[in-house]
């Protein structure tokens, strides 16, 4: 039986904006209410998605939300036509507006959780979608994102959804951006890594100060249970507080582990030995590649500003492993010279590719954020909905729809223009046929 990675990414959405939403997230909050432009934002996660399918890796791509969401705007007391909605929200509650346009679905490291069958009690993959609830914004998504994921991975007999988790900050969860999973190869059983910011019940324990903790371990322990994952096979790790407060949102800004490697800043974790310990034990007898990167070499504040954390690391079809990493770790000295050196270690990474996604960096997001990463075996794969992979055809699809529906600009003053929302759904209702998603957006039901 053949095992794969597939990287399912999200695809911008038609009403993509700057409206630096995210406390704590530095890039979103440098580039608020700047002009946008969703065209080439669509076009440019397109093009790391064919490539990487070029390469010869499996990818596919998930539906954005609709925004303006207006069913939100309604249970928020604006009334009237669409178009009413829309003109009173822009107007009397200009941030709760902002909130409601929310392009941030784009990045599905933050859709879900997904555990692959190899670890689960059931021996079918388990998807639980983020509540997100630390930020108002990013609580709009996942209902539609369950119905998305549910249109993606229908089969009953290979796949389980199960509903987010209580809509609390007790439980508060961002899915995959705080999580990782090592194996030896996909489709036998791992070690999954939940990273936590906080104890939601015991407020001594340590946490950051300036910034949010988004992710609790409560809200970890939660979906391990879930999923049912075994004692064995999980690892909760806490973030160091301290890099929370310079900007690490995410454990996805300062980590990312693929197969064998873990790819870590020094300053990443809380207790870090203690845990890289209990990783290799629980990992087997072979060897886990911890490759740390020291402060001395690249600083938090350049990782960040490059995210050379939040890169992919893939491996290829002949075996050795590659980062996919957005332009600005090439832009930068320290980052391009780590870089450069990293892949001459004796370590399974071996290449680099740069791509350009600066439309996704600047709202404070880049590569390993745009995509949700599931494991699966060759028969889970046939299972998959066909029509959300990437292939030649679907690609050339998908940018004539891009070409077709997206606007080269948008503005703050767009966003409450009734044309454009209803050019976004007379987009989005043409991508749920071109996917054959059926009817996930509240307007279609």
């Amino acid at each position: 039986m053949k095992q794969f990675e597939v990287n399912f990414d999200g695809l911008v959405g038609p009403t993509h904006n700057y409206a630096g939403l995210s406390f704590g997230n530095v890039a979103s909050l440098n580039n608020a209410k700047s002009n946008s432009s969703p065209r080439q934002a669509a076009k440019q996660g397109l093009k790391k998605m064919k490539a990487l399918a070029d390469m010869g890796m499996l990818q596919g791509v998930l539906a954005p939300q609709e925004r303006p969401d207006i069913v939100t705007l309604r249970r928020l007391g604006f009334t009237g036509s669409d178009a009413d909605v829309l003109e009173k929200a822009a107007k009397q509650a200009t941030e709760v507006f902002l909130a409601c346009c929310s392009a941030s679905s784009m990045w599905t490291a933050n859709a879900a959780t997904v555990s692959p069958s190899a670890d689960t009690a059931d021996g079918r993959v388990h998807f639980t979608p983020a509540n997100l609830t630390n930020k108002f914004h990013r609580s709009l998504e996942p209902d539609v994102t369950g119905r998305i994921l549910q249109a993606t991975f229908a089969n009953e007999k290979y796949f389980v959804h199960h509903r987010h988790l209580p809509d609390n900050e007790h439980f508060g969860d961002e899915g995959a951006a705080n999580h990782t999973r090592l194996c030896t190869e996909y489709g036998r059983p791992g070690v999954e890594i939940f990273c936590y910011g906080r104890y939601a019940f015991d407020t001594s324990k340590p946490s950051p100060k300036r910034f949010p903790a988004r992710q609790t371990l409560e809200s970890c322990q939660a979906i391990a249970r879930l999923h049912g994952l075994s004692d064995e096979n999980v690892v909760y790790v806490q973030q160091n507080p301290d890099v929370i407060d310079q900007g690490v949102f995410h454990n996805d800004v300062i980590s990312v582990g693929n197969q064998n490697v873990l790819f870590y800043h020094e300053q990443a974790f809380f207790d870090t030995q203690a845990k890289l310990d209990e990783i290799q034990r629980k990992f087997g007898q072979e060897k886990v590649h911890f490759i740390k990167v020291n402060t001395a070499d690249v600083s938090v504040e350049d990782a960040v500003k490059t995210y050379l954390f939040n890169t992919q690391i893939i491996t290829q079809p002949n075996g050795e492993m590659a980062i996919i990493a957005p332009t600005e770790c090439q832009e930068n000295p320290a980052v391009s010279a780590y870089l450069d050196k990293l892949v001459t270690l004796d370590t399974p990474i071996k290449k680099v590719h740069y791509f350009d996604v600066k439309q996704s960096m600047r709202n404070g997001g880049g590569p390993a954020c745009l995509r949700l990463r599931v494991a699966l075996t060759d028969q889970e794969v046939d299972a998959v909905n066909p029509n959300t992979l990437i292939n030649d055809a679907q690609f050339e699809r998908l940018n004539t729809w891009v070409d077709k529906h997206y606007r080269d600009e948008l503005s703050f003053d767009d966003l409450r223009d009734p044309q454009l929302l209803m050019e976004s759904r007379s987009a989005l209702d043409e991508l749920t046929q071109i996917l054959k998603l059926g009817s996930v957006y509240p307007f279609q039901r």
